[in-house]
């Protein structure tokens, strides 16, 4: 992995206001490369805006084709990779994707869709059956959405993959900032720490116009698993960060503290099995 600058962002993202959240994001995109910031990570679903119920629908972005379109002319513009999300529909089914696009400054472009959909979610929400890591400018990176950083095995099978960054874009809604901080370092934490890799995390702020208040936070987490920055402030902005090489191998280089390469999948069959699977020393 090569040092590079990266942006996380905090913002409000009011449901179904497609045309003022691309507008706000081109602001943000523009004040971190102002800052030297050579990739940006928006909120999950922060095009479209989140919500959890049928009037999303109507909101859903068509197989992403005009969104990534626009989003395509400002990273070229701009030289910046771009990480945005969208309430994503496929055509002919009748839930949607939660979505997270991966733009290049070349205007080339991926996509994650969410794996785990949280219960108040499953009535509206398909889930992805991919687990892609991207590779651009050099450094390898994987995305999850909100729920998906509860599951341990998704960060393991992304480092195994080659991931030195994980990307976790919420739209987390409740709570304050501080409790949401809290929560967020019970296990976010283990994820970088287990696999040694950096965690950027960021979530939606403020009232989505749809009855849901967020909690505005950010933070950084090194593979080391200790905090690198953080802004709990609740308000928009964005969190600025330097990821650096040297972190990545001081934990990748020492014999005691990089877990990754001394795993035994062959033993980790851990579906859930039934009570006479367990052994009995009655």
């Amino acid at each position: 992995m090569k040092d590079i600058r990266i942006a996380a962002v905090i913002c409000c993202c009011p449901l179904g206001k497609v045309d003022e959240n691309l507008g706000q994001m081109k602001r943000w995109i523009h004040a971190a490369k102002s800052q030297g910031a050579e990739l940006i990570c928006f909120p999950e679903m922060n095009v479209t805006g989140y919500g959890i119920h049928s009037h999303i629908l109507q909101y859903a972005v068509p197989d992403a084709g005009a969104v990534v379109k626009k989003l395509a002319q400002v990273a070229i513009s701009e030289d910046m990779v771009i990480l945005a999300g969208i309430a994503e529909k496929q055509a002919k089914e009748k839930k949607v994707y939660a979505s997270h696009l991966v733009i290049g400054p070349d205007g080339s472009w991926d996509i994650y869709r969410k794996l785990h959909i949280a219960p108040p979610e499953k009535e509206i929400f398909a889930s992805g059956n991919e687990i892609p890591v991207f590779k651009i400018r050099d450094i390898n990176f994987g995305i999850q959405l909100c729920y998906d950083a509860h599951f341990p095995e998704l960060s393991t099978c992304m480092a195994g993959r080659g991931a030195d960054i994980i990307f976790m874009p919420h739209a987390s809604p409740r709570g304050t900032p501080t409790s949401k901080f809290r929560s967020w370092m019970r296990h976010l934490p283990s994820r970088a720490y287990d696999n040694g890799v950096f965690v950027i995390a960021c979530n939606q702020a403020g009232e989505n116009d749809y009855g849901l208040q967020f909690p505005g936070l950010a933070l950084v987490i090194g593979p080391d698993g200790e905090l690198i920055k953080k802004d709990t402030s609740g308000n928009d902005g964005l969190l600025i960060v330097d990821l650096k090489s040297k972190d990545l191998n001081a934990v990748r280089g020492h014999r005691m503290r990089y877990f990754l390469p001394h795993r035994r999948p062959e033993f980790y069959d851990c579906q859930l099995v039934e009570h006479t699977a367990l052994r009995n020393f009655i």
